[in-house]
């Protein structure tokens, strides 16, 4: 076994592999509909397909309706304008459009992803901040897989786990009583850097600390266990991932 440091960036890297190589993914691709809704995380996943697809002029800076930074974080001058979701038709973009616009044709053999913000990970279960009054984007997304059988993936960091049960937080969250954003649990598919991983490199990972310093702030660290050939694997995919840059929209 050996143990990694994977920051949130070298995450959204990793992540964005790892959804290349899911069966979904590539099924989807051949002769249904992705979308791949806005999202700092989704925004790595829909930059790896749509160059693995040969789509030029997709930029993840701006790939998001909200965006958390801190407090001191000046918004003046910076992010790109809003390119809309990342809809794929039968393996080609079909660009300017959103969730919205495609919502109601989508059915069995399509595919969604949607981004979170908690997860919690023993139970394989994420949640997402409501922060529209109408629901936002994952509403409608909600509407296809419970309604008409679309599958839901939900790709999420391990930056985001959070203790304690989801359901109840949201109870807590969505009360009249309670300022800021709702939470909704979301039923689809958590991916993480765990599952990954396994795809990619044919390794089991647990996260077993966290944090850091310059750039490794909310970093995972992770024991990781295989092979020694899948292990070396892993480690140079790690390597790789490790080098990306923190996220930036500006």
């Amino acid at each position: 076994m050996k143990q990694f440091l994977v920051t949130p960036a070298a995450g959204k890297r990793l992540i964005a592999w790892g959804m290349l190589e899911h069966p979904s993914i590539r099924r989807v691709l051949e002769g249904g509909t992705l979308v791949i809704i806005a999202g700092t995380t989704n925004g790595y996943i829909a930059e790896e397909i749509l160059g693995q697809l040969g789509e030029d002029g997709f930029d993840r800076r701006g790939f998001h309706r909200g965006i958390i930074r801190p407090p001191y974080f000046r918004t003046d001058g910076t992010g790109h304008e809003f390119p809309g979701d990342v809809v794929i038709r039968r393996g080609r973009w079909d660009r300017g459009i959103t969730i919205f616009d495609v919502a109601d044709e989508l059915g069995r053999g399509d595919l969604i992803l949607k981004g979170a913000n908690a997860l919690e990970y023993s139970s394989g279960r994420a949640a997402v901040y409501i922060g529209h009054p109408m629901g936002g984007t994952v509403f409608p997304a909600l509407q296809a897989a419970a309604g008409r059988k679309t599958e839901l993936i939900v790709p999420v960091g391990l930056e985001k786990m959070i203790p304690g049960d989801l359901y109840s937080t949201a109870l807590r969250m969505n009360s009249a009583g309670t300022e800021g954003p709702g939470m909704l649990p979301v039923p689809g598919e958590v991916f993480t850097e765990v599952d990954a991983l396994r795809l990619l490199a044919g390794v089991d990972a647990e996260p077993v600390a966290a944090g850091g310093v310059h750039g490794a702030e909310g970093a995972v660290h992770l024991l990781v266990d295989g092979s020694d050939g899948s292990l070396k694997h892993a480690e140079d995919i790690l390597k790789r991932a490790g080098m990306e840059r923190p996220y930036a929209d500006f």
